[in-house]
């Protein structure tokens, strides 16, 4: 397999971090970004001490100008990118009810989950080739399908929102080939996930890994262990 120019979004931690590191064993040149340079830089280097070599890009998705900073450098950088995986997002302590809660946690996640993932693919797809490809990292929370849970709910309405936004950049870039897909990583061992969560990072990185090196896949699709699911 040809070597990908990938960039991984809020990676320096959790599945993100796990992305990276798998991407990196199977000699990809893989871009790993976070909003606090000294927490990006100490990821680094533990994937280092693996004898994993990953470059470090400081990016903020909720601003505007961090993004067309960081595109700029992978611009001047590489020249292309060839995969964007859209990891990043929050949940916030007080989500508990969409009626409850006050106005301003609900309008940050979706800010962070949602349109901020919008404005970091709008800034870098121009550098993505015709056949390139752009992953977002999803939940089962924000399916339109399962049952409504009753956890999170603007995290959840976060996740339903970033559905839209990828079916619909799917047939927006599709005369350019290039395939725009979510997936769901399961309840794992994060920060987020908890630690009773019964699923590993590394399982959570397994199926976005894949969305990377399979040829097969269709665009504007919903994934969870490796096989597409409803949205």
């Amino acid at each position: 397999m040809a070597t990908k120019i990938i960039l991984v979004t809020g990676s320096n931690k959790g599945i993100g971090f796990e992305i990276v590191r798998q991407l990196a064993k199977l000699d990809h040149q893989v871009v790993l970004t976070a909003r606090d340079e000294a927490k990006g830089l100490d990821a680094c280097k533990k994937l280092k001490a693996e004898n994993l070599a990953v470059r470090f890009l400081e990016l903020d998705i909720t601003k505007e100008e961090s993004i067309e900073q960081a595109a700029n450098k992978v611009k001047t950088e590489f020249g292309k990118l060839d995969v964007l995986i859209n990891n990043a997002a929050i949940s916030l302590r007080g989500d508990y009810s969409l009626l409850k809660n006050d106005p301003a946690t609900t309008q940050q996640i979706i800010n962070t989950n949602a349109f901020a993932q919008l404005a970091v693919t709008r800034a870098f797809q121009p550098l993505l080739p015709n056949g390139g490809r752009i992953i977002m990292v999803s939940s089962g929370g924000g399916s339109m399908s399962d049952p409504v849970g009753g956890w999170s709910p603007g995290y959840c309405v976060s996740k339903s929102l970033l559905g839209a936004i990828t079916r619909h950049l799917a047939y927006e870039l599709s005369d350019r080939r290039i395939s725009v897909n979510a997936y769901d990583p399961g309840w794992v061992k994060t920060d987020m996930g908890g630690r009773s969560a019964p699923g590993t990072a590394e399982q959570g990185a397994d199926t976005g890994v894949w969305l990377v090196v399979d040829d097969k896949t269709p665009s504007g699709k919903f994934f969870r262990d490796r096989k597409e699911i409803p949205w």
